[in-house]
């Protein structure tokens, strides 16, 4: 018998990172291979037994009200288009991004705006005072009668605070800041943030009580915590940004309610954060004549069109090995397109630094953007504008070839709408229908032949 107490009551061990488990303590994770990752936990040795007693009997599946799931509307468009329509009573949302990204900046603004329309909205901060997040909301015009703030770090407390209020919106700023007194363990352990999560999610569910977790991310962008934090939440969002830039994106990596291929943009400013509906105008120099080196392109962010600007530029080396910057898209395309606009286009750019852009700080990491970045290198080259009002965008491959690329219609498109009146696509199979007499479409199959159409001159070969 002393045998088996001991073996119950043996101390196991987990990893903070990845979940792994151990009957004794070492100092690196034996999955993930993390070193000081591996916490003591208390051993669980308790068996569920059947209830004596059933609250809510199941029942056909077409006898439920699925008026409960309806969609309310956050008051943020680019939100709305995220979660696919808004948010659903009861559902748990679980958004991440970097410190300094504006988490909290925006779930201030959906709480007032939720609670200007008479919901109950409950803000919870374990990060910052009560006074803190006050001085934001009125920075921010985020003031509203039914918005209840508090900062507390007690799960208990924090949930005594969701009985009393009984709120329709619950904030929690940030999940990793809440810890049970009833579980060992630090604020943010594995341990604990399991138990924070269970809890809040028993309390959503139960109360038909929408709720948004901030969660922190990890130093190469992940989720912080255990990935069954994950699979628990209906909802996981990821907002994104560069530190000097204004844009921020917000994405849905998992979504039990809607699709998870929209994306937010939002203008990070002084007054506070604003959803834009047409982010294009930040990537876009308005310029009243063409300069070289220059190319418009119409790159996806999900399944949305964002028109973008590729500006390069190419100077005489002055080392032996020249120069390849480039900021805002992929290093090791770019320096491909340079291979092949010198192989396949006699472009003798072996001693020329090159310097490769975006224009607002824009990531594009798309292939669709080739053919944009070998215009405007070509267009430097040369010292030769594109035409006002093109655009151009394609995959570009190593044999010189211009390969199809997804939504092609979907980008003319937009480019159209914008007022452009040029547009170089990659040839297809199946051409874009639909598209409007008022844009000049050109369909090409190689770089030398977007070379022969963009500056109106045949391109030797040197064959």
């Amino acid at each position: 018998m002393a045998k088996n107490s001991r073996t119950k009551n043996t101390p196991a061990y987990r990893c903070a990172e990845c979940g792994w488990s151990a009957v004794k303590w070492v100092g690196r994770c034996g999955e993930c291979q993390a070193w000081g990752t591996v916490e003591e936990m208390g051993a669980v040795t308790a068996k569920t037994t059947v209830a004596t007693t059933i609250a809510v009997p199941a029942q056909p599946i077409g006898e439920v009200d699925a008026t409960a799931a309806s969609y309310r509307t956050s008051g943020v468009d680019e939100l709305d288009r995220v979660l696919g329509g808004g948010l659903v009573p009861g559902a748990v949302i679980l958004l991440a991004g970097e410190p300094g990204v504006g988490k909290s900046t925006l779930l201030l603004d959906v709480a007032a705006r939720a609670a200007r329309t008479g919901r109950r909205v409950l803000y919870i901060t374990g990060e910052e005072s009560a006074a803190q997040v006050k001085v934001r909301a009125e920075r921010i015009n985020a003031m509203a009668e039914t918005l209840y703030l508090t900062a507390e770090t007690d799960l208990g407390i924090a949930l005594g605070q969701v009985e009393k209020i009984d709120p329709e919106l619950l904030i929690i700023d940030s999940v990793q800041t809440l810890a049970s007194s009833e579980v060992d363990g630090t604020a943010g352990g594995i341990s604990q943030v399991k138990e924070v999560a269970a809890s809040l999610i028993n309390a959503a569910k139960r109360r038909n009580m929408t709720t948004i977790l901030v969660g922190h991310v990890t130093k190469d962008g992940s989720i912080a915590g255990p990935r069954t934090l994950e699979h628990l939440v209906d909802v996981v969002c990821q907002f994104d940004g560069e530190r000097h830039s204004r844009l921020r994106l917000l994405r849905a990596l998992k979504n039990r309610y809607g699709p998870t291929d929209e994306v937010g943009c939002f203008d990070l400013t002084e007054g506070g954060i604003e959803g834009l509906a047409d982010p294009s105008g930040l990537f876009v120099t308005r310029t009243k004549d063409p300069v070289p080196g220059t190319c418009i392109t119409v790159t996806l962010e999900g399944r949305r069109p964002l028109v973008a600007e590729v500006q390069t530029l190419l100077s005489r080396a002055t080392s032996a090995i020249p120069r390849r910057a480039t900021s805002g898209l992929d290093a090791a395309r770019t320096q491909m397109i340079l291979a092949v606009l010198q192989s396949r286009a006699r472009m003798e750019l072996g001693g020329l630094d090159s310097y490769v852009a975006t224009v607002g700080g824009v990531k594009l990491s798309e292939p669709a953007t080739d053919l944009a970045t070998a215009l405007a290198l070509a267009s430097s080259m040369h010292n030769h504008p594109l035409p006002p009002q093109f655009v151009a965008f394609g995959e570009v491959g190593l044999a010189g070839e211009v390969r199809p690329v997804p939504e092609i219609g979907r980008r003319i498109i937009e480019a159209e709408r914008l007022g452009f009146r040029y547009a170089m696509v990659p040839a297809s199979p199946q051409p874009p229908k639909n598209i409007p007499d008022s844009i000049r479409v050109f369909t090409v199959s190689s770089v030398l032949e977007a070379l022969d159409i963009a500056f109106e001159q045949r391109v030797k070969t040197g064959a």
